[in-house]
Parts: C-alpha cells; sequence; structure tokens
C-alpha cells in the first residue's frame, strides 16, 4: 500500500453500470485506500457517486474530471474517509447527498431502508445494514451488485465501531445482504468479490470463530480481564497496528455475550 498503487486516480470499470476510482488515502484500516464508486446506466451521461471519499483536492478533481454531470450522491455510512469529501462535492456541483444519518446529507433527505432510487440511468434499492456502524447503508444495483461500504471488504474483515456499531445488529446485516444471493460486491475498500452470498456466509463464520475465541479467552484470563487483554490473547497473530479497532470489536462482542450468553 503505497502512493504509488496504479490505480491511483484511474477510473475502473467493474460492472455494466458501475465503475471505481481509488483514492490515495491508504493506511492500516483503509487498505488500499478508499474506493469511490460511479453508477451509470448505458447510453447515460449522468453517474451517482457513491462515497466521495475524505476531503483531498486532487481527489475531488479526478471525480469531477470523471463524472461532470452528477445526479446524486449516496454515502454508506459516516466514516471521514468515506463522507468527509460529500459536502465540498454538494457545493461542486449541486448534487444533493443523501445518507441514512441526516447529519452527512446535503440538499437531500434521509436514506430509508427499502427506499427504491432511479438515477443517472440506475435502480438502486437501499438496504440499511448496520453494525460496523450505525448509520451504515448498502445500495442494491439492479439484480447484478451490492456497494457494501465497510459492512463487507474486499480483503480481510471488518471493525464492529462499539458503541455505535451492535455485533447483533452487524450480524443480522451479514444475514440480509447473504440472502441477496450471488450478487458481485463492490466494497468500500479492496478489491470487489465474486458473490455476496459467500463473502456474508464468510463474515458469519469468522464472527462465530471470534465469539468462541473471545469466550475461550474470558475463560483463561477471568471475567475481570480487560478488553485489550483479550485483544492481545485473540488478535495476536494481527498487526499491533489495528488492535485500537480490534479492542473496538471485542467490546462489542463482550457487550453481545452479556446479552446472549
Amino acid at each position: 500500500m503505497t502512493a504509488e498503487h496504479p490505480a491511483y486516480g484511474e477510473l475502473r470499470p467493474v460492472t455494466g453500470t458501475a465503475s471505481v476510482l481509488l483514492q490515495s488515502n491508504p493506511n492500516p484500516m483503509t487498505l488500499d485506500g478508499t474506493n469511490t464508486w460511479l453508477l451509470r446506466g448505458p447510453g447515460t451521461s449522468s453517474t451517482v457517486v457513491v462515497d466521495p471519499g475524505q476531503d483531498d483536492p486532487d481527489h475531488l478533481e479526478r471525480l469531477l474530471a470523471a463524472a461532470p454531470s452528477i445526479d446524486l450522491v449516496l454515502v454508506t455510512h459516516g466514516h471521514f474517509d468515506h463522507a468527509e469529501a460529500a459536502g465540498a462535492l454538494h457545493r461542486r456541483t449541486g448534487a444533493p447527498v443523501r445518507a441514512i444519518d441526516p447529519e452527512h446529507c446535503h440538499g437531500g433527505a434521509p436514506l430509508t431502508d427499502g427506499e427504491a432510487i432511479v438515477a443517472a440511468g440506475v435502480a438502486i434499492k437501499v438496504l440499511a445494514t448496520p453494525g460496523h456502524t450505525a448509520d451504515s447503508a448498502s445500495f442494491v444495483v439492479g439484480g447484478e451488485a451490492v456497494l457494501t461500504g465497510d459492512t463487507i471488504l474486499g480483503r480481510g474483515t471488518t471493525v464492529v465501531v462499539h458503541p455505535d456499531g451492535v455485533l447483533a445488529d452487524y450480524l443480522d446485516s451479514l444475514h440480509r445482504l447473504r440472502d441477496l444471493g450471488d450478487a458481485v460486491v463492490l466494497t468500500g475498500h479492496g478489491p470487489e468479490l465474486p458473490s455476496v452470498r459467500e463473502a456474508a456466509a464468510y463474515y458469519l463464520a469468522h464472527r462465530q470463530e471470534r465469539l468462541e475465541q473471545v469466550r475461550a479467552a474470558l475463560a483463561s484470563l477471568g471475567p475481570r480481564a480487560s478488553a485489550r487483554q483479550i485483544v492481545e490473547v485473540v488478535y495476536a497473530d494481527v498487526d499491533p497496528a489495528v488492535w485500537g479497532a480490534a479492542e473496538l470489536s471485542v467490546r462489542a462482542q463482550l457487550a453481545y455475550l452479556k446479552n446472549n450468553g
């Protein structure tokens, strides 16, 4: 993950309606950077932008060059690496920005679960998928793809950002996504994945495995063990640079076990 990644600044087609512009903001949490998605129906010059990314004039200019006519901006959730640039994009284009959380809307109404949107020649269904954050949403594009933000990543697994993120909600969201079948997963970070059914099933199995590991750590360390102590056991094989994020997930797991056994 360096600033020389060959995809930076290049608009890459992925499906018949979706192309991705990778932002140069790599770190252990964003992987290679944030995926800004451009949705455009066949024969249509206008665009729907999903997750304009964090505030970065170079990325904004590349985005505007790739999408000179923007009908709508959608935000999968309010984390700065996905939503920070939305206000600037709205000011430059006048395109409404819509998200689950009204705080991240600019000139547009908040999104609602199950809402059907048609823009730039593309049919989009809003799917509320809380868990990573309370305001996380996914967007089903026709029958071919689903944009998942940080709910499903292209590489590795995501963080349940306790206390805003709730593990029980996240598991429910993964089941909803699994039920979409073999739609292509257009992720917020990392490469696209061929099947949301398979990706969600993997994530569900991973979460169950982590819960068992946390239970085992509690049995070994004692019920008064801190989340940090559990991280050092359960995530011993993970880069310590992400232990802070892992601690949030452990706190979410502990809350889940307290309520669900």
